[in-house]
């Protein structure tokens, strides 16, 4: 299964080098915002970018996102790090330096907690810009933000709709539990094939779970080498199972 189908999407060419950003970058919450899609768009999606920030390839996905289906959304992706993302040389780590300091930045900066608290008020003050004065909210996540997409759609969960994880890290099948809106996974193959089955067993709602067998950790986002054309065709494969989805559930 593709999760795919015929109706979803209009993705425009993907950009390998130099892309220029359709969205602009707001003040949400005290956080710098990078926000993109339709003002008169009446459902918003919450971006978390993975360890590496703002990425041209992750830009260009939150792009794609907001207009490529036939339901337009409004999508925030907050830097949560301020700034301070981690350095993408750090992965895969290639030495002890290099796992010392992704070790860190998880236990600092990444410490779901920290980010997690965050959200409400994000959600609140980027709620204003709807025209209606609200929006239907969902969440996406690549990476690190997986786990955040996951822990937001827990049991508190009052504000999602629906939810995806691209390539999560520090997957947990216990999350999978709390879960109380529909869910999609969508891994790669660096991800642990048992963890992924049984996140995927674990939920008790709508859910779609697939692994896309030739792709690395991040392929959706920061660490995707568009220049590669298997990449490429898999990186749009990704956002058009993650856009039906939310079409469906959202």
């Amino acid at each position: 299964m593709s999760g795919v189908s015929k109706a979803c999407c209009s993705i425009p060419p993907i950009v390998a080098h130099g892309y220029q950003p359709k969205g602009e970058y707001k003040t949400i919450n005290g956080l710098k915002t990078y926000v993109t899609g339709p003002e008169s768009a009446t459902k918003a999606i919450l971006v978390i970018y993975d360890i590496f920030g703002f990425f041209p390839q992750t830009i260009q996905g939150a792009d794609i996102l907001s207009t490529s289906n036939e339901q337009k959304y409004r999508v925030f992706m907050p830097d949560f790090f301020e700034g301070q993302p981690a350095d993408i040389t750090w992965f895969p780590p290639q030495n002890d330096e290099h796992k010392q300091k992704l070790g860190q930045f998880f236990q600092t900066k990444a410490a779901p907690p920290n980010t997690l608290s965050k959200i409400p008020g994000v959600v609140s003050d980027a709620s204003k810009l709807a025209a209606t004065g609200q929006f239907d909210w969902s969440i996406l996540g690549y990476c690190w933000g997986g786990k955040i997409a996951s822990l937001a759609s827990g049991a508190d969960n009052k504000t999602f709709k629906a939810a995806i994880q691209c390539h999560p890290a520090m997957l947990s099948p216990d999350d999978a539990k709390a879960v109380t809106i529909p869910m999609a996974l969508l891994a790669s193959k660096d991800e642990d094939a048992k963890e992924v089955q049984d996140y995927g067993a674990n939920l008790r709602v709508d859910n779609y779970i697939e692994t896309f067998s030739t792709q690395i950790h991040g392929w959706m986002a920061a660490r995707s080498n568009l220049d590669d054309e298997e990449v490429r065709k898999e990186y749009e494969r990704g956002y058009r199972t993650a856009l039906d989805f939310f079409h469906k559930h959202a």
